[in-house]
Parts: C-alpha cells; sequence; structure tokens
C-alpha cells in the first residue's frame, strides 16, 4: 500500500472513532414500550356502584298463549274437578291442591285465564317449582323463547321485572309474567267420570232437566307441549298486533352499592375467582373471591377484598383443566 493511501485511510478511521465519542453515551438506549418480564404495566381499584343483571330477549305478540302453573311446595299433587268455563274467568280458578305433612297448598290458575290441562298425574309426587297444570291466557301476550344456555339465567325471573318494546310500536312498557319459564310436556284433560243411570230430560211440569255433571264432556283438545318460554302480557291500555316483533329486557337480579372490579381482573366464574393484588413493591399475590352479579364490564366482588386493594389488570391465568381420559403426566394413570 502506497503511503497516500495508508494516511487516507487512518483519516477516514480517525473520522469515524471521533464521531463515534461524540454521540454514544456509553450505554445502549431502552425501549420505552419493553419492560422487564412480570412488571405489571395495568391496574385497578375495587369500587362501589349499583348493578343489575339484565337479559334481553326476542319475542312476538301471540294471541292466548299458554304459560305453565308450578307446585308451590313439595308434595302430592291432587287435581280438582274443572268445570268448563262459560266465559274469561274473572277470579282465580282452583285446579289442584299440593298435600305436604297433611296440609293442603292450593294451586290457582289466575283471573283471565283458563284451565289447560294436567301436565302429571295425579296423586304424583311433585317437588317445588314443578310445573303441574297448563293454563290459557285470554287475550294478546308477548312470548319468548328462551334458549337452554339463558334457561338458568333467568330461572329466577319471576321475582324481576320485564320492559318490553314493540318493533316500530309502543313502548317500553312494563310486561306482567304469566308462570313459569320452562318446556310444558304436553298436557291432558282427564276423563270423564262413569256416566249415572238415565233421567228423564223432563220433570213433573215438562221443563227441561240440567244434565248431570257425570254427563259433561271434556274439551276435545288438551294443551300442546311447549319449548322453554317465557310469557307476560302488557297494560290494558297498550296496543298489540297479532305476530309482531317484540324485544323484552328481563331484570334478572341487583344489588345497591356492590363491591366491583373490572371484568378483565378477575379470572374463574359461577361464583368463584381469583385476581391479582399488587403489593406496594409491585409483586402480585393472587387471592381467591367470591363472586356476584356481572353487568359485562363490572363484576360483583362479594367477599375477598376490602377494596382498598390495586389489582392487576389481566388477572391470574388459571391452568388448564385435566381433559377427562387423559393420564396425567409421569403418572400412566
Amino acid at each position: 500500500m502506497s503511503e497516500n493511501a495508508l494516511v487516507r485511510v487512518c483519516g477516514l478511521v480517525a473520522v469515524v472513532l471521533a464521531a463515534a465519542a461524540c454521540t454514544s453515551t456509553g450505554a445502549e438506549p431502552l425501549d420505552p414500550e419493553l419492560a422487564p418480564r412480570g412488571t405489571v404495566q395495568t391496574t385497578a381499584k375495587p369500587t362501589r356502584q349499583d348493578l343489575t343483571n339484565k337479559v334481553s330477549l326476542t319475542g312476538k305478540v301471540t294471541m292466548n298463549p299458554l304459560f305453565g302453573i308450578v307446585a308451590p311446595v313439595a308434595g302430592e299433587v291432587r287435581y280438582w274437578t274443572v268445570a268448563d268455563p262459560t266465559g274469561t274467568p274473572t277470579k282465580p280458578t282452583r285446579v289442584a291442591t299440593v298435600w305436604a305433612d297433611g296440609k293442603p297448598t292450593n294451586v290457582d290458575v289466575p283471573a283471565g285465564a283458563t284451565f289447560g290441562g294436567r301436565l302429571v298425574d295425579d296423586r304424583a309426587k311433585v317437588t317445588a317449582g314443578m310445573p303441574i297444570a297448563s293454563a290459557k291466557h285470554a287475550g294478546y301476550g308477548i312470548v319468548a323463547e328462551v334458549s337452554g344456555e339463558q334457561a338458568y339465567q333467568i330461572s329466577d325471573a319471576a321475582q324481576g321485572t320485564v320492559q318490553a318494546q314493540i318493533k316500530n310500536g309502543p313502548g317500553p312498557f312494563p310486561c306482567a309474567l304469566l308462570g313459569t319459564i320452562a318446556a310444558l310436556p304436553q298436557g291432558t284433560v282427564p276423563a270423564p267420570p262413569p256416566a249415572r243411570d238415565p233421567e228423564p230430560d223432563t220433570d213433573a211440569t215438562g221443563a227441561k232437566t240440567p244434565a248431570p255433571p257425570g254427563d259433561r264432556q271434556p274439551p276435545d283438545t288438551s294443551s300442546e307441549p311447549t319449548g322453554l318460554r317465557l310469557v307476560c302480557t302488557a297494560p290494558a291500555d297498550v296496543k298489540m298486533v297479532n305476530g309482531a316483533a317484540a324485544t323484552l329486557e328481563l331484570v334478572t337480579a341487583s344489588v345497591r352499592d356492590a363491591l366491583v372490579v373490572p371484568v378483565e381482573a378477575v379470572a374463574g366464574g359461577q361464583g368463584k375467582g381469583k385476581v391479582d393484588v399488587v403489593g406496594a413493591d409491585g409483586a402480585k399475590q393472587t387471592t381467591d373471591v367470591v363472586l356476584g352479579l356481572t353487568d359485562g364490564k363490572v363484576v360483583e366482588i362479594k367477599s375477598g377484598l376490602t377494596g382498598d386493594e390495586t389489582l392487576a389488570v389481566p388477572g391470574p391465568n388459571l391452568p388448564p383443566g385435566e381433559v377427562a381420559g387423559q393420564a396425567e403426566p409421569g403418572t400412566g394413570k
């Protein structure tokens, strides 16, 4: 290499070294978006608020909807002989009695509805809340079909409230629940009692005598089976059109001043969960909590927290459940 070339290379190296010396701080800068593993990035603190659990259902206006009457207590059901209605009943109709510990509890079809049929055998053992009779509401009602996934969520809906909205029609308005939310088997009308000996159809004066009770024929049809459904009725001043689509909003439960946390901070469900409590030093401690209502955004903490904690978001990762029939690793079982 010539002397001039050597001078040029050495000068270039000197310039590069000088530039590096001017710009280097002696340590590579950290990416501000990266943090050491295990560092809690997002936290949340419990708060208090009123919480309501709601379910939205799609239904339609239906004439003379069928609904179920349940056993009020567990015991033995004994059905009454129900006379054929001559009009829309204005008073409750006694259809059965459930006997338990020697005490009777009456079962009535509400006013404005007629008896549809028996859903279990006479003198059968029944449990509280079990549908034992069907009834038919006289007039318009709103019927919403319920999926199996929603059945348990709204099984206690009789304690809640329902708001209805008719599509392109009146609403929202309160809708009074009828009967139970359950799939009803086909109702059966009891056979008539044995016919009595024939009697003259006229008395001494020539007037026609009424037919004896044993000669009365039962209705020609019994109640049809239904799927899971919710039936409610609108106030009398609400105009109803048969077949019109409707939306029902069902409040299944509510609680005031509940201690709540974001659902993202909780792992688990069905009443039991876990949260990660962040300490002053940033360390996380997994804590068991008892869960209550949720609106999809926050969930009620019934116990396990005082309300002063700081929680990591998202919550802890739960280990996957054991697959049925799969051997445990290393056990051969």
